[in-house]
């Protein structure tokens, strides 16, 4: 039996500053006050702060003397260049996860089914979260652990659902990409490293 997930303090104010940026209640450019998190959340304000540095490293947020820390003003160009590094964490890790994908894909399917009701539906946010749920199924069965935490350190979902919601990001059919790649490991594929690497490319936004 799998443990229950146990998120840090930090991590659970992270997540919430990050779910007000991504749904749009800090808007690019916008102010956000430490010390208004801290008594919104009920918490001190130093694991308030370690979030938002920890967000300041991911580049959504930035701050300067006297000016306090606001939502970055993201263009095409800034979340774009995320997109050749993760190809290539991906590649990698389609290549590592190739053997025992090729066996079984149950960790990617329901992620792919969701996507067909999203897709057909329109849902954005469902859109955004069984994608980014879909790669991180990928990159775990790589089973190194390095890479995983690697590319948790890109913070793929917050960029992806900026693209789609700053810039209308969107491709035709999320689910059919995706099972694309499924039949690719299913079929064992030997290109299958190159097919993620195109396909993450492919979704990067255009400057």
């Amino acid at each position: 039996m799998t443990p229950p997930v146990v998120h840090s303090l930090r991590e659970q104010i992270r997540e919430h500053i990050v779910e007000g940026i991504v749904s749009g209640r800090w808007k690019p450019g916008e102010r956000i006050v430490e010390r208004r998190i801290a008594t919104e959340l009920e918490v001190s304000q130093t694991p308030v702060r370690e979030a938002l540095r920890e967000l300041e490293t991911l580049r959504l947020i930035e701050s300067a003397p006297n000016k306090g820390v606001r939502v970055r003003s993201l263009t095409a160009a800034d979340l774009e260049e995320s997109y050749p590094v993760r190809a290539g964490l991906e590649q990698i890790a389609a290549e590592l996860a190739a053997p025992r994908l090729g066996r079984d894909c149950s960790a990617l399917e329901p992620h792919v089914a969701a996507l067909y009701e999203a897709d057909r539906l329109a849902d954005g946010e469902a859109q955004v979260r069984h994608t980014v749920g879909f790669h991180r199924e990928m990159v775990r069965a790589a089973g190194n652990a390095v890479l995983l935490h690697t590319w948790e350190g890109l913070g793929i979902e917050v960029f992806t659902a900026l693209s789609i919601r700053w810039l209308g990001t969107v491709q035709k059919s999320y689910a059919e990409e995706h099972q694309a790649l499924i039949d690719a490991f299913l079929a064992e594929d030997p290109g299958i490293g190159a097919l993620v690497k195109a396909h993450v490319l492919g979704c990067a936004p255009r400057a």
